[in-house]
């Protein structure tokens, strides 16, 4: 049975109910971790005040601002952690951006600045986690990052974050390499198409979800409760010999020729 009694979990990149983050909070719960919480915070406060009110229940015992652009404040978020739990078994990476008009019309038409912010929030944000984490992660652990089709197939409306998500994927496989020798696994799921906030921002988002439906094996998309259980799984002892991994949770679309 899988169980997490005991284990420190760090979730990032909760937004709202929909975020694939927030089912994968979720089911660690379930599993009986012990989570932290960050947010992206902003000068309203507002975003602070939504996922505190939504990650209530599962009553975390951090939460904590972390802007990943900003050093110093990912760097006091592993203090925090250090000083409250000692140590960390669990990073969950849920984190991407790129501005909306990179992800439409012709792909050579990224600006500069568009193509690293959307290299620098998707992908280096992970190395930059893994590297906070890693000293704190003395007895193992597990670090769990999203990807998605796009960064292997040309995807419409996709574009840069494309490139972001393949950038993501070997950034898996060379902190795999790295870590494994302190039993850290690094792992990635690629999620089929989800309405979530950051979905919001591919156009056709609505006619991709459909398309899935219709030619998926499974006949249907994915759930963030089926997400969030791989996450749990890849988290466990379950899969103590699973790493550099990326496992596609997409009702089997990736399968498929046509």
């Amino acid at each position: 049975m899988l169980d997490l009694t005991g284990k420190n979990a760090l979730v990032t990149g909760i937004a709202n109910n929909r975020s694939i983050a927030w089912g994968i909070a979720q089911q660690l719960h379930a599993a009986g971790a012990n989570l932290g919480i960050t947010y992206l915070p902003d000068a309203t406060g507002k975003m602070e005040k939504k996922v505190s009110s939504l990650v209530e229940p599962l009553n975390p015992s951090l939460f904590l601002p972390c802007n990943v652009q900003d050093e110093d404040q990912t760097q006091a978020t592993f203090d925090a952690i250090k000083e409250k739990w000692g140590q960390l078994d669990i990073l969950i990476h849920c984190l991407a951006f790129a501005h909306r008009d990179d992800l439409m019309g012709d792909f050579s038409n990224v600006s500069r600045q568009g193509f690293q912010t959307a290299l620098d929030i998707s992908a280096y944000s992970l190395v930059s986690l893994a590297r906070a984490a890693k000293p704190l992660m003395t007895a193992g652990g597990s670090i769990v990052t999203l990807t998605y089709l796009g960064g292997v197939r040309v995807i419409p409306n996709y574009n840069t974050m494309g490139i972001a998500k393949a950038a993501l994927e070997m950034n898996v496989r060379y902190l795999a390499a790295e870590m494994g020798a302190q039993q850290i696994r690094v792992n990635g799921i690629s999620a089929g198409p989800i309405r979530t906030l950051a979905s919001s921002a591919v156009g056709g988002i609505l006619d991709m979800i459909h398309h899935v439906e219709e030619v998926a094996p499974l006949r249907r998309t994915v759930t963030q409760q089926e997400v969030g259980s791989t996450a749990a799984f890849l988290c466990s002892d379950l899969s103590s010999g699973i790493t550099g991994q990326i496992l596609y949770v997409d009702s089997g679309y990736a399968i498929m020729g046509m």
